[in-house]
């Protein structure tokens, strides 16, 4: 089985915040830092101090359970659209993908193009993947405007977007409890940035020097790594606007 782990199943919100991501955002690199710039703005601070967030986007419990998968071949990247990379390493297989999104179908747009909003349906629909479980976090329950309060009226909305043969190799659950280490073939970490706050990049980047690959870089610089047999090895990332991107620091 693959696991794929999306930040934001971690970085979160709370209830009735109306500026959070949760309910629909877009993904373009204003997104992924302005965005939150913004938020810390309207919070009374200068837009470089990402604590004023912590009281409407808290870090939930349980990231740290992640470090048990250290040594099972692992990925990071900022979007699930860069999925279908990881996925055609591992075709066939079963995927658990904890996310506070079941990325099966998108309600706008091209349903065919692949987005992060839609990569799940579109390998399944492919093949590329035998059967797909989105694991919502149980923060969501507290939550009613998250798709993992209510999963009778999410699976609800699935069954009107998906083919039949579709729905029936899905399912929808909500808990915090990840497989063993044993049952998993490979780990894809999404950090997501559009929906994840700034304050808990630190916290995503925790993971045990030259276990995680990076699958791309898009959208960042000052950028730490090695190159070894494995291919590209993440050591540190720092996410910065993309009008920064000429003054990256490679090293």
């Amino acid at each position: 089985m693959l696991l794929s782990v999306d930040w934001d199943a971690y970085s979160g919100t709370r209830e009735l915040v109306f500026d959070a991501p949760i309910w629909g955002t877009p993904d373009r690199p204003y997104d992924r830092l302005e965005a939150w710039h913004d938020r810390a703005r309207r919070r009374g601070a200068s837009s470089q101090d990402w604590s004023v967030l912590e009281t409407d986007f808290p870090l939930y419990p349980g990231w740290q359970a992640l470090l048990q998968y250290a040594g099972v071949p692992a990925y990071m990247t900022l979007s699930h659209a860069d999925a279908w990379n990881w996925l055609e390493q591992f075709p066939g297989q079963a995927v658990l993908n904890v996310d506070s999104h079941h990325d099966l179908a998108s309600f706008s747009g091209d349903g065919a193009r692949l987005r992060p909003g839609n990569w799940a349906g579109l390998a399944l629909l492919a093949g590329l993947v035998s059967h797909y479980t989105c694991q919502y976090p149980q923060w969501h329950a507290g939550l009613p405007v998250a798709e993992g309060h209510d999963l009778d009226r999410t699976r609800t909305e699935l069954h009107a977007l998906l083919p039949t043969q579709l729905v029936d190799r899905m399912a929808l659950t909500r808990q915090d409890e990840l497989p063993e280490p044993a049952t998993i073939s490979s780990v894809l970490l999404v950090q997501s940035p559009a929906w994840t706050s700034p304050a808990h990049d630190d916290a995503f980047l925790t993971w045990p020097r030259g276990w995680v690959v990076l699958l791309s870089c898009l959208h960042w610089t000052a950028v730490s790594w090695r190159l070894t047999s494995s291919g590209l090895t993440l050591l540190h990332v720092e996410r910065i606007s993309p009008d920064a991107l000429g003054e990256a620091h490679f090293r």
